[in-house]
């Protein structure tokens, strides 16, 4: 299981909300790339980002941090928020971005899901994020109609074929990943699933390891401390 550290930007900075709230944010350094050089200086080769302005927006504000830390770091980046058309998806992947993550567009827009994952492949994963049991849309900030095993279905059946699903209650609570959800999600899908959302100490880490999960993310329990990256990292192996 890959280990994936994450860093949420918002104008410039490494910062983290509580539960998808703007105004529930907590700034934890305002240059990135050095937060990345950490994560690489720990033993991570994959990180995590998130453009809350595009999410919120659709447009790409931080494009300019995020290719900066890719340029110092080398990791593996995939990143999302606001990814609703194709010259962004260009942008960042023609740029060395390694993958995109479409979330609402995913939902509002198959044509545009489709023409991406023709062009691009496996570099196209869909972001799932989880509220109520339904899939929610535009930075978190509403529920769509889909119920999200339903949603997951469909991304299978589109060709999708990497997930990144968040349960948004439990996201910068510090109280636990669901379990559940994601057994339920390896049971039921053959897909690559990454958890996002609450991963806040290493038993959440093996728990998750031992249900074949491709990915875990991990935010807040790292910047707080609650998590030591290596050591997460080995749980993980």
């Amino acid at each position: 299981m890959i280990i994936f550290p994450a860093i949420d930007l918002y104008e410039g900075k490494a910062v983290r909300l509580l539960k998808g709230d703007y105004t529930q944010m907590t700034v934890y350094s305002e240059r990135p790339a050095e937060v990345g050089r950490q994560f690489v200086a720990q033993g991570a080769t994959h990180v995590h980002l998130v453009d809350l302005e595009g999410a919120r927006e659709g447009t790409a504000p931080n494009l300019k941090t995020v290719l900066q830390l890719k340029e110092e770091t080398g990791l593996f980046c995939e990143i999302g928020g606001g990814i609703r058309g194709m010259d962004t998806v260009r942008t960042y992947l023609d740029n060395g971005l390694d993958r995109v993550i479409l979330g609402t567009a995913a939902v509002q827009d198959p044509d545009f899901l489709a023409e991406a994952l023709d062009q691009y492949g496996e570099r196209i994963a869909v972001g799932v994020d989880i509220r109520d049991g339904y899939v929610s849309i535009r930075g978190w900030t509403e529920n769509s109609a889909y119920p999200f095993l339903e949603f997951c279905e469909k991304m299978a059946r589109q060709g999708v074929k990497t997930l990144i699903c968040t349960d948004i209650s439990r996201d910068g609570a510090m109280r636990g990943t669901n379990r559940e959800l994601y057994r339920q999600l390896s049971q039921e899908l053959s897909l690559q699933i990454t958890a996002s959302g609450g991963v806040s100490t290493l038993e959440d880490v093996r728990a998750l390891r031992a249900m074949n999960l491709y990915g875990a993310i991990i935010g807040k329990a790292w910047y707080t401390g609650a998590i030591d990256l290596r050591a997460a990292m080995k749980e993980a192996e």
